[in-house]
Protein backbone atom coordinates (compact mmCIF):
# COMPACT_ATOMS: atom_id res chain seq x y z
CA UNK A 1 0.00 0.00 0.00
CA UNK A 2 1.30 3.07 -1.11
CA UNK A 3 1.87 6.01 1.74
CA UNK A 4 0.35 8.43 -0.93
CA UNK A 5 -2.43 8.95 -3.05
CA UNK A 6 -1.17 9.44 -6.34
CA UNK A 7 -2.96 11.99 -9.24
CA UNK A 8 -2.60 11.62 -12.60
CA UNK A 9 -5.01 15.12 -13.86
CA UNK A 10 -7.25 14.51 -16.97
CA UNK A 11 -5.93 17.85 -18.03
CA UNK A 12 -2.87 18.81 -18.71
CA UNK A 13 0.22 16.81 -20.71
CA UNK A 14 0.79 13.63 -20.09
CA UNK A 15 3.15 12.41 -17.36
CA UNK A 16 5.74 9.54 -18.46
CA UNK A 17 5.24 6.19 -16.44
CA UNK A 18 8.35 6.18 -14.88
CA UNK A 19 7.10 8.69 -12.10
CA UNK A 20 3.58 10.41 -10.62
CA UNK A 21 2.40 13.47 -11.29
CA UNK A 22 0.37 14.85 -8.31
CA UNK A 23 0.95 13.18 -5.10
CA UNK A 24 -1.59 13.76 -2.16
CA UNK A 25 -0.40 12.79 1.87
CA UNK A 26 -2.94 12.03 4.05
CA UNK A 27 -2.99 13.77 7.45
CA UNK A 28 -1.22 12.62 10.58
CA UNK A 29 1.68 10.83 8.92
CA UNK A 30 5.35 11.74 9.39
CA UNK A 31 7.90 13.19 6.35
CA UNK A 32 11.74 12.23 6.14
CA UNK A 33 14.06 13.94 3.92
CA UNK A 34 16.95 12.22 2.58
CA UNK A 35 20.33 14.40 1.32
CA UNK A 36 21.29 14.71 -1.99
CA UNK A 37 22.94 10.86 -2.45
CA UNK A 38 25.81 9.62 -4.96
CA UNK A 39 27.02 6.15 -6.34
CA UNK A 40 29.56 5.56 -3.08
CA UNK A 41 29.95 2.08 -1.46
CA UNK A 42 30.20 1.45 2.30
CA UNK A 43 33.67 2.35 1.64
CA UNK A 44 33.32 5.76 0.13
CA UNK A 45 34.92 4.27 -3.23
CA UNK A 46 32.18 5.84 -6.51
CA UNK A 47 30.56 2.67 -7.95
CA UNK A 48 29.88 2.31 -11.93
CA UNK A 49 32.32 4.95 -13.11
CA UNK A 50 31.14 6.18 -16.91
CA UNK A 51 27.49 4.01 -16.32
CA UNK A 52 25.13 5.86 -15.55
CA UNK A 53 22.47 3.09 -14.70
CA UNK A 54 25.03 1.15 -12.34
CA UNK A 55 25.36 4.77 -10.49
CA UNK A 56 21.83 5.10 -10.15
CA UNK A 57 21.32 1.43 -8.85
CA UNK A 58 24.20 2.20 -6.33
CA UNK A 59 22.30 5.45 -5.24
CA UNK A 60 19.03 3.56 -4.77
CA UNK A 61 21.31 1.42 -2.91
CA UNK A 62 22.27 3.78 -1.01
CA UNK A 63 18.81 5.24 -0.23
CA UNK A 64 17.54 2.53 0.80
CA UNK A 65 20.14 2.31 3.49
CA UNK A 66 19.19 5.79 4.47
CA UNK A 67 15.70 5.60 4.75
CA UNK A 68 16.28 2.54 7.15
CA UNK A 69 17.76 4.81 9.23
CA UNK A 70 14.15 6.52 9.56
CA UNK A 71 12.30 2.94 9.90
CA UNK A 72 10.90 3.64 6.06
CA UNK A 73 11.67 2.09 2.82
CA UNK A 74 11.84 3.02 -0.87
CA UNK A 75 7.77 2.54 -0.81
CA UNK A 76 7.84 4.95 1.04
CA UNK A 77 9.09 7.61 -1.16
CA UNK A 78 7.07 10.40 -2.82
CA UNK A 79 9.35 12.71 -3.87
CA UNK A 80 12.94 12.74 -5.96
CA UNK A 81 15.09 15.03 -6.89
CA UNK A 82 17.60 14.05 -9.80
CA UNK A 83 20.50 15.67 -10.49
CA UNK A 84 22.79 14.63 -13.54
CA UNK A 85 25.95 15.64 -15.09
CA UNK A 86 24.45 14.75 -19.07
CA UNK A 87 20.46 15.02 -19.63
CA UNK A 88 21.78 11.95 -22.73
CA UNK A 89 21.28 9.64 -19.64
CA UNK A 90 17.87 10.35 -18.83
CA UNK A 91 16.94 6.92 -20.24
CA UNK A 92 19.52 4.71 -19.11
CA UNK A 93 19.06 6.41 -15.08
CA UNK A 94 14.77 6.40 -15.22
CA UNK A 95 15.19 2.38 -16.38
CA UNK A 96 17.80 1.72 -13.49
CA UNK A 97 15.04 4.25 -11.04
CA UNK A 98 12.41 2.01 -12.19
CA UNK A 99 14.07 -1.42 -10.89
CA UNK A 100 13.43 0.28 -7.28
CA UNK A 101 10.16 2.03 -6.96
CA UNK A 102 7.24 -0.12 -7.22
CA UNK A 103 3.80 1.64 -8.62
CA UNK A 104 2.52 4.05 -8.08
CA UNK A 105 6.62 5.80 -8.68
CA UNK A 106 7.10 8.84 -7.03
CA UNK A 107 6.67 12.40 -8.18
CA UNK A 108 10.23 13.56 -9.56
CA UNK A 109 12.30 16.39 -10.63
CA UNK A 110 15.07 15.93 -13.24
CA UNK A 111 18.03 18.71 -13.45
CA UNK A 112 21.16 19.02 -15.50
CA UNK A 113 24.07 20.26 -13.60
CA UNK A 114 27.65 20.98 -14.58
CA UNK A 115 29.26 18.65 -12.06
CA UNK A 116 28.49 16.92 -9.00
CA UNK A 117 31.08 16.99 -6.07
CA UNK A 118 33.61 14.52 -8.26
CA UNK A 119 34.47 14.45 -11.78
CA UNK A 120 33.20 10.77 -12.43
CA UNK A 121 30.14 11.18 -10.67
CA UNK A 122 27.31 11.33 -12.92
CA UNK A 123 24.49 11.36 -11.09
CA UNK A 124 22.69 12.22 -7.53
CA UNK A 125 19.69 11.82 -6.44
CA UNK A 126 17.67 13.43 -3.21
CA UNK A 127 14.45 12.45 -1.57
CA UNK A 128 11.14 12.73 0.42
CA UNK A 129 9.56 9.82 2.21
CA UNK A 130 6.47 9.77 4.18
CA UNK A 131 6.35 7.34 7.55
CA UNK A 132 3.27 5.79 7.55
CA UNK A 133 1.14 5.30 11.43
CA UNK A 134 3.12 2.74 13.05
CA UNK A 135 -0.20 0.54 12.70
CA UNK A 136 -0.57 0.59 8.85
CA UNK A 137 3.19 0.10 8.28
Amino acid sequence: MSPFEALRPQAGPPAPAHFTPVVRIPAGQDLVFVSGLTARDENGLIVGTGDPAEQTRQVCRNLATYLAAAEATLGDVVSLTVYLTDIAHRDATSEARMEFFTSPPPTSTLVEVSALVHPDMLIEISAIAVLRPRSSR
